[in-house]
């Protein structure tokens, strides 16, 4: 498995190399020159070192993404044929943003796959590698703008869990915004009317068109996804929890900047969950609400490529009921055959059932059961049966059928749907602050933390409730009193410096709720 961290200034990637400071109360990130002083550092005000933060130095959209991966991949599997899968089968696992990634990733990669093999592509840098596409996987993915949005009113208000995130006013408004006249989707129709006279390859070359699509997923989240973060109290990617909700626990975070970690992956920089460049170059051109994903799926499966979506039914963020939607849109040979197709259980094991799958051939559409934003997180085995399955061609539901046998296509059988399955709400998590991610974190404890007044361990602020979750690590051994003057208990971790001189010791971490990455998979049989 080959992980991506693209497009560059994302995780472990960049373009050139700046020492920086970062407050992670509030989110500023401001560059320093070599010849600045090391500031001095507390929990919530470290150094260290990022990429330019410049989003005129990275990929500008989904499309010209896709460009940047394409060369990538065409230089990676000719350079290193070791790592050449032995049925040359490549596939493209991703979540979230990925919902656009994947379509538009894998798509363009088959398109200049038929360009090589029709001799309509010629390149003279040797550019000529075909890349055997098996299967697209997205987890909870905000794959097409009109056709998700109208999910958000209906999930927070009325949902399988009985939870009522917002009043039936807030509910209408929501509505509303959605369907008035001049409202999100009419300004998501406008931009799509544009785009494909001004900018028919989604490459963010109209300024005009880019402002209108901007324009358009600005009013849509504000007044159709942001009335839930106001006054549900609830979390974004779980909204079974009330916020903060610090699962999946974010230790990733802190591992990922220790000095042992950074020297044996061979990184000159921190590594950082999301890219505010890199959110700024996509948010610019609208790229969230432009068209072409829906046919890009179409396109995909129409040659042969398998699609398989899979939806945490807790999540709010790309939810199901939007993914489910979106899985009923896409108009390709066979869509008559998938929207007859039954919801069939998913047999994690043989005593679990992790939730509900739609199939026809090489789509499938599941619902998750207790499961967030990040399916592994919450249900690994079920999410290990759902991957596995569909690399090796089997069904979803049991993993016993080929999805084609004997000339035809597997149909999932069952249910027609699956609104009549609820659940019953979970326990509240036990909440507990982590240092390097602020979100996790309530005013209270972000006030201690600030004012010098709490004791940090591992990045962790002592309480009860930490104390309770990590015996073994806390155990009344934290001395670092937040931003205060006394030692650090904090593990200590490092970044080679971007220039000679200059020591920026202590890692950092932007926070946002966009972290782009994926997951190139290669099957070998």
């Amino acid at each position: 498995m080959l992980y991506l961290d693209q497009p560059v200034q994302v995780g472990l990637s960049y373009d050139t190399l700046h020492h920086i400071t970062n407050n992670l109360y509030t989110g500023e990130i401001e560059m320093l020159d070599d010849s600045d002083h090391v500031p001095e550092q507390n929990a919530t005000f470290l150094v260290g070192t990022y990429p330019s933060g410049d989003s005129n130095k990275t990929s500008l959209g989904t499309e010209n993404a896709a460009i940047a991966l394409w060369h990538f991949a065409q230089s990676w599997f000719q350079e290193f044929p070791q790592y050449h899968p032995n049925d040359g089968r490549i596939s493209l696992a991703t979540e979230s943003y990925g919902g656009r990634y994947g379509p538009g990733f894998v798509s363009f990669f088959e398109r200049q796959n038929m360009r090589i093999e029709n001799g309509s592509f010629t390149d003279d840098d040797g550019e000529m590698y075909i890349l055997n596409l098996d299967t697209l996987m997205i987890i909870n993915g905000c794959i097409d703008r009109p056709t998700q949005w109208p999910s958000y009113p209906q999930i927070a208000f009325n949902n399988t869990y009985g939870i009522e995130a917002v009043n039936a006013s807030i509910h209408e408004a929501m509505l509303h915004d959605l369907n008035k006249p001049g409202g999100c989707l009419d300004k998501i129709a406008d931009c799509r009317a544009l785009v494909p006279e001004y900018d028919p390859e989604n490459i963010g070359i109209n300024a005009t068109v880019n402002q209108i699509c901007s324009d358009a997923e600005t009013y849509c989240t504000e007044h159709v996804r942001d009335p839930y973060l106001l006054y549900s109290g609830r979390n974004y990617y779980d909204m079974a929890t009330l916020d903060p909700d610090p699962f999946p626990a974010p230790f990733y975070e802190g591992f990922l900047n220790q000095e042992h970690v950074q020297v044996a992956l061979g990184v000159p920089l921190n590594w950082t969950q999301s890219s505010e460049a890199v959110s700024d170059a996509f948010r610019g051109i609208g790229d969230y609400v432009r068209p072409g994903w829906l046919e890009d799926l179409a396109y995909l499966l129409d040659n042969g490529i398998k699609v398989t979506l899979a939806y945490g039914d807790r999540d709010f963020a790309c939810n199901w009921i939007g993914g489910e939607a979106v899985s009923l849109a896409i108009n390709f040979s066979s869509t008559e055959d998938f929207h007859s197709a039954g919801y069939a259980p998913i047999q994690a094991n043989s005593s679990y059932q992790g939730g509900l799958v739609r199939q026809y051939g090489n789509l499938s559409f599941s619902r998750v059961f207790e499961a967030g934003h990040e399916i592994p997180s919450y249900q690994p085995e079920t999410a290990y049966r759902i991957f596995t399955r569909a690399l090796f061609n089997k069904d979803i539901a049991t993993g016993e059928e080929s999805t084609y046998s004997n000339g035809a296509a597997y149909k999932s059988s069952g249910l027609a749907d699956t609104w009549s399955v609820k659940n019953e709400q979970p326990a509240q998590p036990l909440q507990f602050c982590y240092t390097l991610d602020s979100a996790t974190c309530t005013e209270d404890q972000l006030e201690s933390v600030l004012n010098g007044t709490a004791v940090i361990d591992h990045y962790i602020v002592v309480d009860k409730n930490s104390t309770q979750l990590f015996p073994q690590l806390l155990g009344g051994r934290g001395t670092s009193y937040g931003n205060g003057s006394s030692a650090s208990a904090t593990p200590s971790a490092s970044v080679v410096p971007a220039t000679g001189g200059s020591a920026f010791l202590k890692p950092s971490t932007a926070l946002l709720l966009v972290a782009f990455g994926t997951a190139l998979v290669t099957t070998r049989s």
